[in-house]
Order: structure tokens, then C-alpha cells, then sequence
């Protein structure tokens, strides 16, 4: 099934001001041929991307590149065709119980770290001065997190793709890898869903 890419991705992007960091332009389009090949004919992809590949893209910053938010936004909507694409393969070839179960058992690792108490859902950074998040504040995430998955209360994965946290300095905080790792698999199973 091929999507249309040109309704998720622009032909092309605003740039920042000439003295001010955007993303490196050549990296950027040569990830969305790629892409472009990979969402709308899959066989002939030679380096097939998924959602996952999409979410972890990540670019050079260069004076005068492509404006951040503008790609960011591009990407958020690329990714979230592949995951429907993803998720309609799936149930295709396994049927829709195969993806429920997908669902169920990426939902339930995740509940078991949601339902930890505040202040002991992550690991805290071994190093003393390494960065670290506010654990209020992910604590705080968490909590819309689990009415989202266990009360339907609204939440865009839009609004967890956009999450920032105060920053820490060292045991003060939560690990920020760890973090960051749980919040893709999160954004991975919201997008999946919605």
C-alpha cells in the first residue's frame, strides 16, 4: 500500500537566518529520498526506514540550514504514516489479534514503569555533574501517561514528542538516556494506537 509522501513532507523547507544553526539541508533531503522510496515503494528501497528510523534521525546543525521545528514537525507526521502503515501490515499478514497483542505486550513493559513511585521510575546518573532531568517534571509526564493508557484521558504524542524537562545535575535527576529511551518506545506505542 503506498501512502502519499507529499502530503507528510513539504518539496522543501524554510531555512534559518545565514548566522543562525538549522539542520544540515543535504542530510536532510538525502534522509527523505530514503524515505520517500521506503513509504511509497518499499520493495525497491535498497536501505528500508521505518518509524523507528524516522524518530531517531538526527542531523548536523549548520549556519543557515533548514529550520528545526519545520523538519521536526515534517518528521513527526512521517513517522506517524509509517507506524500507520506499520501497524496495517501487521494486521494484515497476522490479523488484528496478532496487533492487539503487539499492543498489549509493549503497553504492559511500559505500565510497569509507570506504576514505580515518583522519584524511583529511572535510574539516577552515575557521575555526579552529568546532565540529568528535573524528576518532578517526568514524574509529572508519567502521570498523563498513565490516565492516557488506563483512563482515555486525551494526550497527543505530539505533546510527548515535544516534552521538555528542567534540567538536573547529576543524582538530582533522572538519567536522561533512560528517559529518552522510555519515551520512544512510548511515543512507538501511542502512534501504533492513535
Amino acid at each position: 500500500m503506498a501512502l502519499d509522501i507529499h502530503r507528510q513532507i513539504p518539496a522543501s523547507f524554510e531555512r534559518v537566518q545565514r548566522s543562525e544553526y538549522g539542520y544540515n539541508a543535504k542530510q536532510v533531503d538525502q534522509f527523505l529520498q530514503r524515505a520517500r522510496v521506503s513509504l511509497e515503494s518499499p520493495h525497491d528501497a535498497a536501505e528500508p526506514i521505518n518509524s523507528s528510523d524516522v524518530r531517531a534521525v538526527s542531523f548536523d546543525p549548520v549556519k543557515g540550514g533548514y529550520s528545526a521545528a519545520v523538519v521536526d514537525a515534517a518528521l513527526d507526521r512521517l513517522e506517524d504514516a509509517f507506524a500507520r502503515r506499520e501497524r496495517d501490515e501487521l494486521i494484515a499478514a497476522s490479523g488484528e489479534e496478532a496487533w492487539l497483542r503487539e499492543i498489549g505486550k509493549l503497553s504492559g513493559i511500559l505500565r510497569g514503569r509507570l506504576h514505580r513511585h515518583d522519584g524511583e521510575r529511572f535510574r539516577r546518573p552515575a557521575k555526579n555533574k552529568a546532565r540529568s532531568y528535573n524528576t518532578a517534571d517526568v514524574d509529572r509526564l508519567c502521570h498523563e501517561l498513565v490516565a492516557y493508557l488506563e483512563h482515555d484521558k486525551p494526550l497527543s504524542v505530539d505533546s510527548v514528542r515535544r516534552a521538555v524537562f528542567r534540567p538536573e545535575t547529576g543524582r538530582d535527576g533522572y538519567e536522561e538516556a533512560q528517559v529518552d529511551a522510555f519515551l520512544d518506545r512510548v511515543i512507538e506505542l501511542m502512534a501504533a494506537i492513535d
